[in-house]
């Protein structure tokens, strides 16, 4: 950089800013005296200055006396390793962060033997002191300095024996590589095949570490033991407070009161077969106002959580502590009690409940003309199931579907017919990404790994959510209420480089420009329908994406395309949704158990804290499906199935098969005797010498070689082991299994409105 240099022999707090900030690495004093040409006799009056800058927040102040821009981290600093990308660099996030929004990505790069051997000691889960290096606006490059001692926690493993009779414990977390040896004193009775939680100890310097048996969890072999295993490793809590039970247990059902009578209103719900609880219930007519000619008026009424879980009390600590139920194909592991979540919060049929409901109106085109809520009192007149509904509107309904085909279903997809129209119009992100389910049979044995249904009678249930969603944000906005938004940001630059490097490869292109929106992403995806290319671009767009979370602050909702979006259709299983009707009880004076005024500056930690239990409970529920699927595969070991490439790494390939959805690992040793190079801006392995190419999205016939339920492993080879010439079927779009199972393909979905129950 060129000096610069002021009248008065020193820069201004701008320059020093702007210089600071165009270099990406932290500068000192000394550097910008230089930059700058600051004279000895000024160091004085220039230290002044960047002591004020630092008392002002401009700068941050590291190791060493560096500086960098605010919102940065010291060059030195604390990191907790949390993960594996999919080309194997350990990621990790500082202990300690400060600044404005999520903290940065921090990447530690295996490459090279210098840095293979400057990582070999850590592992996800370590926490180290690391000297980091900015490499974008939220992504720093790390190397570790020191790996940092901590108390060890549980581990939670597989109870084994050895052929001499010693103890072993074989943890289930498949990153952990290294088994622990149980003393007989320590076993606690546990046996051979039991899944037990063992407390680490200190004592060996050399070889197998030692651990002591403190709880005995069940059998390794019996299913309900699965979904288990997150259970505990993600720490989601189990039991509830005697107080939360004891509030559950005495709670009444309400009366009418000051509330909206909305018995009389052939109100009805649509769940899943399999729904454990039901929040929520809809109507649908057409509005008799002679100014909205072909409009709709729509009723969404929602469970009135509120009533009961009052703001402070034993079940409002627990539910908070929670953050949401967790759901799994043998349990669900509730926000609120059972006395609640299965009866009295829910709107089953023929039953007096409270709830909070939205009037929705609604012109011709399905764009909202205004809404209204109430606080009410309804009496369900059907609980139906989507199959049930969607078999009536196509003409073969069953005997509880039929008395309600002509005054309640038809209206709500006329309306819905609508509203789509709306939706049409407004372009969100239309990801084709479904899901996959478990089938339990009546013995507690997995009967079958199927695809989730999506049918018309999913998204009129859908949309009426979001639309109810909506008015819910606007609502407590025009109140000036605080509200728990739904926030999803818009993919951030580097990700989109990335995908937009990708498309390249394939012959498609990406928009360019600062504005991308849900359409452009949409462009893309009409044009791969029907190609080789379509679920392997559906799954890239898709992984570009930001998470969504949970914020006092409105950034929009960039996958449904909104600019004011908040969660409020499913308070049993949301506290979120709690937290929005409490605003709104407060906020439209339907109550005395409305938000309380200490919560308003506790919105930001409460948001925090709740995108955090979301983000565990989908973990665990992942976690789960992939020790269930592996359970069922187990049965399969040896047989071939057609399956594509899901992701590419330096150590070899991720293989999903295309019937049951089931995701296993192709060690790179595993490919032949070519040496494989990792092109990662094709994300594809190249033999050296054969040029032989398996690149992401590649149809692939695999051999299952071993899968482990415990810790929901599963290892793939490729037929014939001499590369790709041979056994890789371009684009991976379809396939059959060259050994047939029982099974359909399904993979997951991240974007759901309404979720399974």
């Amino acid at each position: 950089m060129a000096k610069k240099k002021l009248a008065e022999g020193l820069p201004s707090k701008q320059d020093i800013l702007k210089y600071i900030a165009d270099n990406p690495g932290m500068v000192g004093k000394r550097e910008i005296a230089k930059a700058f040409g600051v004279g000895p006799e000024l160091r004085v009056q220039l230290k002044g200055l960047l002591r004020e800058l630092k008392a002002e927040g401009d700068i941050n102040q590291g190791h060493g006396k560096r500086m960098a821009p605010k919102d940065s981290l010291p060059e030195v600093t604390l990191v907790d390793l949390v993960k594996l990308d999919r080309d194997g660099d350990l990621m990790g996030r500082p202990v300690e962060w400060t600044g404005d929004g999520e903290a940065p990505r921090i990447i530690f790069e295996t490459g090279g033997k210098a840095r293979r051997r400057e990582m070999s000691d850590v592992g996800v889960g370590d926490r180290v002191l690391a000297r980091v290096t900015r490499a974008g606006r939220s992504r720093y490059v790390g190397r570790v300095i020191k790996r940092l001692e901590k108390d060890e926690q549980p581990v939670l493993g597989v109870f084994t024996l050895t052929e001499d009779g010693e103890g072993r414990l074989q943890p289930t977390d498949k990153k952990v590589r290294h088994e622990y040896v149980i003393a007989q004193e320590h076993r606690n009775n546990a046996k051979p095949g039991e899944i037990v939680v063992a407390q680490p100890m200190q004592g060996r310097r050399f070889g197998l570490k030692t651990a002591k048996v403190i709880e005995v969890i069940g059998s390794s072999t019996d299913p309900k033991a699965l979904s288990l295993i997150p259970i505990f490793s993600l720490g989601i809590p189990t039991k509830f407070s005697e107080a939360a039970l004891h509030d559950a247990e005495k709670a009444k059902p309400v009366h009418l009161g000051q509330r909206e009578d909305l018995r009389s209103i052939p109100l009805i719900t649509i769940d899943p077969e399999d729904a454990r609880d039901h929040d929520d219930a809809v109507f649908a007519e057409p509005d008799d106002d002679p100014n909205n000619p072909g409009g709709w008026h729509a009723i969404v009424a929602i469970a009135d959580v509120a009533h009961y879980v009052r703001p402070g009390g034993a079940l409002d600590h627990d539910a908070r502590q929670r953050g949401n139920s967790t759901y799994f194909p043998d349990r669900v592991v509730p926000m609120l009690p059972e006395a609640l979540s299965a009866d009295l919060c829910s709107l089953v049929e023929h039953k007096d409940r409270a709830c909070l409901a939205v009037h929705l109106w609604f012109d011709a085109n399905g764009n909202k003309r205004r809404h209204k809520f109430v606080r009410g009192l309804m009496r369900c007149a059907a609980g139906l199931n989507y199959r049930q509904v969607q078999a009536a509107i196509d003409g073969m309904p069953d005997d509880a579907a039929q008395p309600f085909l002509e005054p309640v279903l038809k209206p709500l997809y006329a309306c819905h017919a609508a509203v789509n129209k709306a939706r049409e119009a407004r372009q969100p992100l239309a990801i084709n990404a479904p899901e996959r389910r478990v089938v339990m049979g009546k013995n507690g044995h997995i009967a079958a790994i199927k695809p989730r249904d999506h049918m018309l009678s999913h998204q009129v249930i859908e949309d009426f959510m979001i639309m109810a969603n909506v008015a819910a944000a606007e609502e407590l906005e025009k109140r000036k209420q605080p509200c728990m938004y739904r926030v999803h940001e818009q993919p951030s630059d580097e990700k989109i480089d990335s995908l937009r490097k990708f498309l390249n490869t394939l012959d498609y292109k990406l928009a360019k420009g600062q504005g991308l929106r849900p359409m452009h992403f949409n462009a893309i995806l009409d044009a791969a329908k029907g190609s080789e290319h379509e679920r392997l671009i559906n799954e890239v767009v898709l992984r570009s994406q930001m998470q969504a979370i949970y914020s006092p602050d409105n950034k929009g909702h960039f996958g449904l395309n909104l600019q004011k979006y908040a969660h409020f259709t499913s308070p049993i299983r949301r506290y979120a949704d709690v937290l929005v009707h409490r605003a709104l009880i407060r906020g439209l004076g339907l109550g005395d158990d409305g938000l309380p005024p200490e919560d308003d500056a506790d919105f930001e930690n409460i948001a925090e804290h709740i995108s955090q239990t979301e983000r565990r409970s989908m973990q665990a529920e992942r976690d789960a499906m992939d020790r269930f699927v592996a359970a069922f595969m187990s049965e399969h070991v040896g047989a071939q199935f057609d399956g594509r490439i899901t992701g590419v790494t330096r150590f070899g390939l991720f293989v999903e098969l295309d019937e049951t959805g089931a995701d296993g690992f192709v060690p790179i040793s595993t490919l032949g005797d070519d040496f494989y190079e990792h092109d990662e801006a094709h994300r594809a392995l190249v033999g050296k010498r054969s040029h032989k190419r398996f690149r992401l999205g590649d149809g692939v016939t695999v051999r299952l070689a071993e899968a482990t339920p415990v810790t929901g492993g599963l290892r793939f080879e490729i037929m014939g082991g001499d590369g790709a010439s041979t056994n890789t079927r371009r684009g991976g779009a379809g396939g059959k299994p060259v050994v047939k199972k029982p099974t359909n393909r399904a993979p997951w979905s991240k974007h759901r409105s309404k979720k399974r129950k």
